[in-house]
């Protein structure tokens, strides 16, 4: 048999046709070409294969529920806390010990560099979480030690120890009772790792590939990555679950908006992210659009250790300046609503006293006078280069940015990285203002307030305004403490308040999270929080060629440029 591998070769869908046309074909050989394939065009590049290591949704997508598993999960339009990994669990009447039964037969991924002996046990899960809980643990400062979700809600507090009753039984001994602690486990960042490949890579001294060369007991496993292009898996033959419908899943990565419609279009993509020109796609009666209203919120952001934003005064004035309802129109099209707090109104903690955000361009000139800045001055402005469902065209926004705070005398710089570097550059704080948002990972209105805005959250990176602030850092450990929901919310109404008059971030919109799929690809993608899942997806067959199966392997990469 003649196989052409990836790494040699990269064809699109027309060129797999001349191949097949050039090998001939025959009744013995018929083959669909694609048919059990979904190539999914994305709008990045993970920054790991380990979502534990980062908070960024590109990574998320790619990995979390494609690679690997929770010990529980949020199941329904009910967001239910259900089994996973954890068939079952047992909370006492303190709260301060969980109790989590395992499943048995949880096979973890075999690959070309990873075969496991044994099924999941007490031990991966132990190993998973003691990695990032444990300074001194062998794994906790491979790929650099942060864990920027975890360290957001300071986990290593709450959690005192990891208790192995048996092979298959796991106890979690708390500090104290947290009312979200199984909340952030069915999160995306809470996988399971395999405590066995763990240990072979500690043998072999290559610790690193944990992260770039992932185990997991998901639905796929990974079987060729390259940065920029590309990331193909194939279908995880002993998921505990049953296997995926599909035999291959790919992630073609295109940060062009403009290039996946193109793709789309030309039907080298089943399903793309984040689609524009939603009214072309509505008319195109193979193409189906398709939105969840996702719990997120789109937001300017300041640099408050770096001047002149260290001064709170031009933070209110820069927010005074800026039409957020011309922003909503030409960047959302209608598609979001405006966003007044860093919380959306579907959340249950949302108070409507909240007041609503003010133009007021003449308010803005004279705070910019109090603060010491008669004449303006000049600043940057950086603006993701990809698309989010927060922010579907964050230089767009900033232009718009710009000509606002112009009127003011404030002259803006637009800059923008690649989406990796975007990232890093913002957590070491070498920033003045951006463009950036948050996509929750659970329910809990405590997710948006902690990972972007706490104390904790400016030291990993996530909170990359590095506000500190210790009234409103009391006032949401208060809120955790408490399962009276109507005193949360009193907590979260004050921390609301406090961001409102200290503007560390000014809230753009909540918006809803589109993609597009050709009408022959069936089965749910899109959540309301936390990443997408290819389990469920199918794809009806489409195309049809004939090929001899001797001379061609057409399970290598079609549709991939």
């Amino acid at each position: 048999m003649v196989t052409i591998p990836m790494n040699s070769i990269k064809i699109n869908l027309i060129t797999w046709l001349s191949l097949v046309a050039l090998f001939g074909c025959n009744d013995e050989s018929t083959v669909a070409l694609n048919e059990h394939s979904v190539i999914y065009c994305a709008e990045g590049s993970p920054e790991t294969f380990n979502p534990q290591l980062v908070t960024s949704g590109t990574t998320i997508d790619a990995t979390s529920n494609q690679l690997y598993d929770r010990l529980i999960n949020y199941q329904g339009k009910e967001n239910t806390l259900t089994p996973a990994i954890a068939k079952s669990w047992h909370i006492t009447k303190n709260g301060k010990k969980v109790t989590f039964y395992l499943r048995k037969n949880v096979s973890f991924h075999q690959t070309d560099y990873f075969t496991p002996s044994r099924t999941l046990n007490a031990d991966d899960v132990i190993f998973s979480f003691n990695r990032v809980l444990n300074i001194n643990h062998p794994y906790h400062f491979v790929s650099g030690g942060d864990y920027p979700f975890f360290q957001n809600i300071e986990l290593s507090k709450l959690v005192e120890k990891i208790e192995k009753i048996n092979e298959y039984t796991v106890r979690f001994h708390l500090s104290h009772a947290d009312t979200t602690f199984l909340a952030n486990l069915a999160t995306d960042y809470a996988i399971i790792l395999s405590a066995e490949y763990a240990a072979q890579l500690s043998q072999q001294n290559i610790k690193t590939n944990i992260d770039t060369y992932p185990i997991g007991t998901g639905p796929f496993k990974l079987k060729e990555y390259r940065l920029g292009s590309f990331i193909r898996f194939y279908r995880h033959e002993e998921y505990w679950r049953g296997t995926a419908k599909i035999e291959q899943l790919i992630f073609d990565i295109t940060p062009s908006n403009t290039g996946r419609l193109t793709k789309l279009l030309a039907k080298e993509c089943d399903v793309t992210a984040y689609p524009i020109a939603h009214k072309k796609i509505d008319q195109n009666k193979n193409l189906t659009l398709e939105s969840v209203t996702a719990l997120n919120v789109g937001y300017l952001g300041f640099n408050v250790k770096k001047p002149p934003f260290d001064n709170k005064a031009v933070r209110q004035a820069v927010s005074y300046a800026i039409n957020k309802q011309v922003i909503l129109e030409t960047i959302y099209q209608g598609k979001a609503e405006l966003a007044n707090s860093i919380l959306p109104r579907s959340s249950w903690a949302y108070d409507d006293t909240i007041p609503a955000h003010e133009f007021n361009p003449t308010l803005a000139k004279e705070l910019l006078e109090t603060a010491g800045y008669p004449q303006g001055f000049t600043m940057d402005l950086w603006a993701m280069p990809v698309q989010r469902p927060y922010n579907p065209n964050a230089i767009t926004m900033a232009k718009l940015i710009q000509a606002d705070l112009n009127n003011i005398g404030i002259k803006v710089n637009i800059i923008s990285y690649e989406w990796n570097a975007f990232l890093n550059r913002l957590k070491h704080g070498e920033h003045q203002s951006f463009l950036l948002g948050w996509s929750a990972d659970h329910p809990d209105p405590d997710n948006f307030f902690s990972p972007i805005l706490s104390c904790t959250a400016g030291n990993t990176g996530s909170n990359t305004t590095f506000w500190c602030n210790q009234e409103y850092d009391d006032i949401i450990k208060k809120s955790l403490k408490t399962k009276d929901l109507a005193q949360r919310k009193k907590y979260y109404v004050k921390a609301m308040n406090i961001i409102k008059e200290e503007i560390p971030l000014l809230p753009i919109a909540h918006s809803k999270r589109y993609q597009a799929r050709h009408t022959n690809v069936t089965g749910e993608i899109l959540a309301a929080f936390g990443g997408i899942s290819f389990y469920q997806v199918d794809k009806n067959k489409t195309i049809t060629v004939s090929a001899k199966a001797k001379n061609i392997d057409i399970s290598a990469n079609v549709g991939v440029k």
